[in-house]
């Protein structure tokens, strides 16, 4: 067990986050937001933001620089007088000092024609339409058997539909960005970022340059959660002003800001129908699925996914349909696909439990499968059933009760409920060098990115077992474009793929040491790409089970839970102590979507009302008494060197759904309109 390598440095606060970075005379970036949900901008009128001493420039789509590359429509800053949507970035002032800038963005005066705006998720809207494809790539809709008729011949049947609305990314630090332009036409980005080499592809084809003319310098994240996953308007807009004004600009979009310039959930509207036999045996499974996207660029998230996978049933359907609103566009939140769509899966199953009198752990069970159902590969490695046994012996889940508001504990009404937990296990293509030193220590690097996962310590550890030396001899380095490429922190991808790319660096350079090292060092190299290629198809997930007990105040209806359990089939764990925290971290984040995160659009003029975290609400040490993650050892040989399946993401599927049955259980009362707050549970109790 192996605590973090930059501990130290981030609780003494040596570690240097993006907007800290000590460049000479910087100047500050404010930016201002669309008024209006859709329309034209008619004029800017910045006579008296100018006349503000320190201000330095004002850019808007009236004098912005043309941009070499317009393709993705988020990034292409003030090069329209289109307002997609209220709160889409339409101008900036650059001044001396923060403050200046403010001020100066608070006197700029923005005439709109204004129209309006279409911002209303719904699943007869006329505009709904079949994307030619889901964000993993894939089909949209899949089909096999005849469904319809098998539902109609099953003896069980649950036809239900789920709602989950528009949630946020809040990381800690906001999306930061400080910008140099060097004197040799050079731009370096010193940004708060999940991918480095990704960001630095990006920035280079929107400004016209090279890819080696952008460097993206990124070694501490303060979390992302899939909003940092690729540039937003914040890196564009300041490394437009920093050569607008010709000297270093930083940009920290305040909290208010990031709700409609960095990225959200989708919000969904999901229909599950389950048939089956008597004993439980699903016959039939219909997923359809209705989500938005922007008028600005495609984003259709890929949440039917994981019913293609999860159970046996010959009979089956997935279907995505998507509407384009005048609303920022939607974009990766942690698990994105898995967990909205796991939660209306297991949700049914639960459902479907109670209408046939099965015990929801045994249902599952009963309809696990041995290959991934609809492409008929089979399972690397399939541990669920192991998962929910050992997850019901800890939990206690033997001598449950299955009526509802059958436990009390004074005013409390006491619930158990479970669901199951699916990611994929993904492996990318990377690079990464590792470098003998003459004083007998080894320096390893890769564009990885530590978003505060632990990720440093995961490869530092990797790299230290295959060299075969002390883990203080080994200096791991991420986060720096300059370094060998490496993919996106997102997908839970990362120390599977860096760590492949990271193990073979190693092997290759302990096959070239012999004897001392040279005054100059020993190097070595890798690329994973034709190691990626290669791999032997199957189907590659982790798989988890998750418990949950909640008590509910019967006069109030106030949910608490009051303790969770996740059991998880991840492949190795390669170091326990950070692995811990992101499984409690996902099933933390899960509570906040069963019970708090909503984003609350204003229909009129289509804006979300509760931008910072005094409305948007998520769990706090106190609403997360008592959380208890564990895994099984799981061997999987068909993955990468390590054995390893991602575990960032896991954690959070499932979650809110074991919570929401838990609360069935305890109430009577099925809410399927998350969050399930109060009001919705005393409304029906």
């Amino acid at each position: 067990m192996t605590h973090r390598l930059e501990g130290r440095e981030k609780v003494t606060g040596k570690a240097r986050y993006a907007y800290e970075y000590p460049l000479e005379d910087p100047a500050y970036v404010s930016a201002v937001q669309a008024e209006a949900g859709k329309g034209e901008i008619v004029s800017v009128d910045a006579a008296s933001a100018r006349r503000l001493p320190g201000v330095l420039a004002v850019l808007s789509c009236e004098n912005a620089p043309q941009l070499a590359s317009r393709s993705n429509g988020e990034l292409a800053v003030f090069q329209s007088r289109t307002v997609s949507y209220r709160g889409q970035f339409v101008a900036a002032v650059v001044a001396e000092t923060l403050e200046t800038a403010r001020e100066a963005a608070r006197r700029l005066r923005i005439e709109y024609a204004a129209e309006a705006p279409d911002v209303r998720l719904r699943d007869d809207h006329p505009g709904l339409y079949r994307p030619e494809e889901i964000n993993t790539g894939v089909p949209a809709d899949t089909e096999m058997g005849d469904p319809e008729a098998a539902l109609s011949d099953s003896d069980v049947q649950v036809d239900v539909t789920y709602t989950t609305p528009a949630e946020h990314n809040n990381p800690m630090e906001p999306h930061t960005t400080v910008a140099h332009w060097n004197e040799d036409g050079s731009l370096t980005l010193y940004e708060s970022t999940q991918g480095a080499s990704t960001h630095q592809r990006t920035i280079a084809r929107i400004f016209g340059l090279d890819q080696d003319q952008v460097r993206v310098v990124s070694p501490h994240v303060g979390g992302g959660f899939g909003a940092k996953g690729t540039p937003r308007p914040n890196a564009v807009l300041a490394a437009m002003a920093a050569r607008e004004v010709g000297r270093p600009v930083k940009f920290a979009v305040p909290r208010q800001q990031m709700y409609a310039t960095t990225g959200y959930r989708t919000p969904t509207i999901q229909r599950l129908r389950l048939g089956a036999a008597a004993d439980g045996t699903l016959n039939a499974i219909v997923h359809d699925v209705v989500e938005q996207t922007s008028t600005v660029r495609e984003f259709a998230e890929q949440t039917a996914a994981p019913t293609r996978i999860m159970y046996r049933a010959p009979h089956r359907r997935t279907t995505h349909r998507v509407v384009a609103l005048d609303v920022p566009t939607p974009s990766w939140m942690r698990a994105p696909g898995e967990t909205p769509g796991m939660y209306a899966l297991e949700s049914a199953l639960d459902e479907l439990a109670a209408a046939a009198g099965i015990d929801p752990v045994e249902l599952r069970i009963r309809n696990d499968t041995d290959h991934e159902p609809e492409s008929g590969l089979p399972f690397s490695s399939r541990n669920l059933v192991a998962c929910l046994r050992e997850g019901a012996e800890r939990f206690g889940w033997a001598g449950r009760d299955p009526a509802p508001r059958s436990r009390r504990a004074g005013r409390r009404l006491v619930g158990t409920g479970v669901a199951a937990s699916t990611y994929p296990a993904r492996l990318n293509p990377g690079r990464a060098t590792a470098r003998a030193e003459p004083d007998g220590t080894f320096t390893v690097r890769i564009a990885a990115a530590d978003i505060g996962t632990g990720a440093r310590t995961a490869l530092a550890l990797l790299a230290a077992e295959t060299l075969k030396a002390d883990l203080g001899r080994v200096r791991m380095e991420v986060g720096d474009s300059s370094f060998p490429a490496a993919s996106v922190a997102g997908g839970s991808s990362g120390t599977a793929s860096w760590g492949t790319a990271v193990v073979r660096a190693c092997e290759a350079l302990r096959e070239r040491l012999n004897g001392a090292v040279p005054p100059e060092g020993v190097e070595a190299s890798a690329d994973t790409r034709d190691e990626v290629k290669a791999q032997e198809r199957y189907a590659r997930h982790a798989f988890g089970a998750q418990f949950a007990e909640v008590e509910v105040d019967a006069d109030t209806g106030e949910v608490r839970v009051s303790r969770m359990l996740g059991v998880f089939a991840a492949g190795r764990i390669v170091n326990p102590v950070t692995a811990r925290s992101q499984f409690v971290g996902g099933m933390t984040m899960g509570i906040g979507m069963a019970l708090m995160e909503e984003s609350v659009m204003d229909e009129r003029f289509g804006d979300y009302l509760n931008r910072d975290l005094a409305q948007y609400h998520v769990p706090a040490c106190a609403d997360v008494p008592g959380i208890e993650a564990v895994w099984l050892e799981e061997s999987d040989p068909h993955l990468n060197p390590m054995g390893a399946k991602g575990i960032g993401e896991i954690g959070i599927v499932g979650a809110a759904a074991a919570i929401g049955n838990a609360v069935h259980h305890a109430t009577g009362v099925r809410v399927r309109d998350l969050p399930i707050t109060p009001p919705k549970l005393l409304a029906r109790g």
